[in-house]
């Protein structure tokens, strides 16, 4: 492919002002590329969306961001936030589990142990006792791709699964890890486990060689006035250096032009360009690519989304007492309603600095396949929230103000075979110059992995194939902001 199609003038349209659409336009800008952003809701942001509780500033989204991989603090440097990216004040999350809150365990990889020691208190005597047994069964193969849930069951155990592995899981993709693909979401497990015999073993070599490269720095970083400031500031960068961004304009079709470029409309206006990156949750990138990549589009068309709701809450200082530490991950298989509740005051020093007289919570709830508690209005998703805050952690104080946020459809799946429907949609995209895709569903759920993706994106269009190959080689493990790996 030419890199033509973003030398000085051309033109690139990006279909999406999520933090990947606005992450790609951004390194489109760096290419030289004039760029025009649609958006089809009022604001920009997707995901990641800042808001206020009686007063607070708070985050209504993605609230951390993982800093062990560069893309995402490297773009709050580069758009002007570098002074108020700042770690978490406390990383010590818990578990709720068996009735009561116990300390996350060290010495794991998403929930998978090195040794059985390490999840005592967690397991039953019968489930510490078979994570001992897995030194002495046979390999288990994991072939082209295997569900973590399958794999992590059969070495060391159904408990390790459903105590440890689902809610550090369920936290990121809010999905079910008997389904969850290990090459997907755990890449560094998968890898290990197609070179090891025994899974502890496997654990204890990764930890063994993260011990020997030591990493410096925090795991994961925020923004004091939230995460969701990010993609305002991208946005306000890509309008300083000459981008337009057009919110509340649906893109309606694309189509290749005849000679060169293609055509977008989107409502009343056509637009032509040299060249467009789509930034849209699959079913839409599938509605758009249907015309000109039948192929991808039908791929598209098969991601499976999971919904949730997050349900913020706020005290008085004066009447809450909570324990310490970041907050609490819930097994599913402990039967309670809310899956994990942050102590988003406790957990972020800038929360606490402004509102020193307010305690801010966070409580989510929903899996992929549950939706009979999202059909539940707001004050009933307060009050079954209220209601395990008061059995998890005794807080029976009466709130000052709630706020209810619906993320309908907002976190893609990674079933077994996921790698391989990615690859196939770039196949099929392949032949069509000056056409890429980023996003949550493509390299990983996280927003580093989807501003890594908007990047391999804009280089793909700007001619270079390097990124794509990377992510394909080494996908973005996405992490729980709030398990204190």
């Amino acid at each position: 492919m030419s890199g033509s199609h973003t030398g000085p003038g051309r033109h690139v349209v990006v279909v999406g002002a999520g933090i990947a659409g606005l992450a790609a336009a951004h390194r489109l800008r760096e290419h030289g590329a004039r760029v025009t952003v649609l958006e089809a809701s009022d604001r920009v942001g997707g995901k990641l969306l800042p808001g206020e509780i009686a007063g607070a500033r708070v985050d209504l989204g993605a609230e951390s961001l993982l800093a062990r991989r560069p893309e995402a603090v490297d773009l709050a440097r580069a758009v002007g936030l570098a002074d108020r990216l700042q770690p978490p004040a406390t990383a010590t999350a818990s578990l709720w589990t068996r009735g009561a809150l116990h300390p996350m365990p060290k010495g794991h990889v998403m929930g998978v142990p090195g040794t059985a020691e390490s999840l005592a208190g967690v397991l039953s005597e019968e489930g510490l006792a078979r994570v001992g047994r897995d030194a002495d069964l046979p390999r288990t193969e994991v072939g082209d791709d295997v569900a973590v849930g399958e794999y992590v069951a059969a070495r060391v155990g159904r408990e390790v699964v459903d105590r440890l592995v689902e809610p550090l899981l369920g936290g990121v993709y809010a999905g079910d890890a008997y389904r969850i693909s290990m090459r997907s979401a755990v890449p560094q497990l998968f890898e290990a486990a197609r070179t090891h015999t025994s899974l502890t073993e496997a654990v204890r070599g990764i930890q063994a060689r993260s011990a020997a490269a030591p990493r410096t720095g925090p795991v994961f970083m925020g923004i004091a006035g939230g995460v969701g400031t990010l993609p305002l500031a991208v946005a306000d960068a890509l309008r300083a250096g000459g981008a337009e961004i057009l919110t509340g304009t649906p893109v309606t079709e694309l189509r290749r032009e005849p000679r060169d470029g293609w055509r977008v409309v989107a409502g009343d206006r056509v637009l032509h360009a040299d060249a467009v990156v789509v930034a849209v949750p699959a079913p839409a990138a599938a509605d758009l690519l249907r015309a000109e990549a039948p192929g991808a589009a039908a791929e598209l068309s098969g991601v499976e989304y999971a919904s949730m709701a997050l349900i913020t809450l706020a005290y008085r200082r004066a009447e809450t007492a909570l324990p310490g530490g970041s907050g609490f991950l819930v097994p599913p298989v402990d039967g309670h309603t809310v899956k994990a509740s942050t102590f988003a005051s406790a957990k972020w020093g800038w929360i606490a600095e402004e509102n020193p007289d307010l305690v801010v919570l966070r409580a989510s709830v929903g899996r992929h396949g549950e939706t009979e508690i999202l059909h539940r209005d707001d004050d009933g998703l307060v009050e079954v929230s209220r209601h395990d805050l008061l059995a998890a952690v005794g807080l029976d104080a009466t709130p000052v103000a709630t706020r209810v946020t619906r993320w309908q459809d907002g976190l893609p799946q990674y079933p077994v075979g996921h790698h391989a429907r990615v690859a196939r949609v770039r196949e099929h995209l392949a032949g069509l110059a000056g056409l890429a895709v980023c996003g949550a569903a493509y390299d990983g759920v996280g927003v580093p992995a989807c501003i890594a993706s908007a990047h391999a994106a804009a280089d793909r269009i700007h001619g270079d194939l390097r990124a794509v190959q990377r992510l394909t080689a080494d996908p973005v493990q996405s992490l729980h902001g709030g398990a204190g790996e």
